[in-house]
């Protein structure tokens, strides 16, 4: 079974086909994987402990003294970086102290890469949590996940760990007004006997629908990139993403894919 995990809290600078020279900060547990998304194509593998159990978080204070540490590190060795990127191994907004850390990561980013952009690579499950939704609010790019456009294949794909619906997620979506970034993985595959394909001209117009509801400022298209913890998916081809993302830009919405 495919499984990446960072088993430090400051990681990187990598290379990120997304977001450039990235510093990743792994806000969950170094260990395993903590997530309230069971996606089938997740590079850190099936999620198999519960969200909502007691778990040990690294403390806020240690996280931003790390990053403050490298940052220092980074500046005197002249070394350059885009982003500030609060991900890891699952879901980064389910940390008890989300919102502090990124006060703290917005003011550590002012004495040492000013320009930097701050990035949150989320799901979307926890935003009915009014601290986490304004605490988003003031990051550079606030990239949420929307892997499909009806309900049964977001089902199928995500698997949420958590009670929610693609609906409910639209909904707390709109509430960025246009402030966020929309991110979806287009695959094709089969899971149980089910056919699984968000890339089907169903699938296209509904999830269309949906981004025009909620008015992203922009939107980024990817396929698979690595293992995957479920055999035998299907990587969706460049033009396939060229096409779909000229949709998305004809309804007046920034779009970018990736191969």
């Amino acid at each position: 079974m495919s499984r990446i995990h960072f088993h430090e809290t400051i990681f990187g600078p990598i290379i990120s086909r997304r977001l450039g020279i990235s510093l990743g900060v792994n806000l969950l547990p170094t260990h395993f994987k903590l997530c309230t998304f069971n996606c089938i194509y997740c590079e850190c593998g099936w999620t198999e402990a519960d969200p909502l159990q007691e778990t040990e978080f690294v403390p806020a204070a240690e996280i931003l003294r790390q990053l403050e540490e490298r940052l220092s590190m980074m500046t005197a060795a002249g070394e350059k970086l885009d982003s500030i990127t609060l991900a890891g191994n699952g879901e980064p907004t389910v940390h008890p102290e989300f919102p502090a850390i990124v006060d703290g990561v917005i003011a550590i980013r002012k004495n040492y890469f000013p320009s930097v952009k701050i990035s949150v690579l989320s799901n979307a499950t926890m935003l009915d949590v009014p601290e986490i939704l304004e605490a988003l609010k003031k990051v550079d790019n606030n990239i949420q996940k929307v892997d499909a456009g009806t309900e049964a294949t977001y089902q199928l794909i995500n698997q949420p760990k958590v009670p929610i619906t693609l609906a409910e997620v639209v909904e707390n979506l709109k509430l960025f007004k246009g402030q966020l970034v929309v991110q979806t993985l287009f695959l094709r595959g089969e899971l149980n006997g089910v056919k699984i394909d968000n890339t089907t001209e169903e699938e296209i117009q509904a999830w269309l629908l949906l981004i025009k509801q909620i008015k992203p400022r922009r939107v980024m298209l990817y396929p698979i990139e690595r293992k995957t913890p479920l055999f035998g998916l299907e990587k969706v081809t460049k033009t396939e993403l060229a096409k779909i993302a000229a949709r998305v830009e004809r309804m007046g919405v920034c779009a970018e894919f990736f191969d």
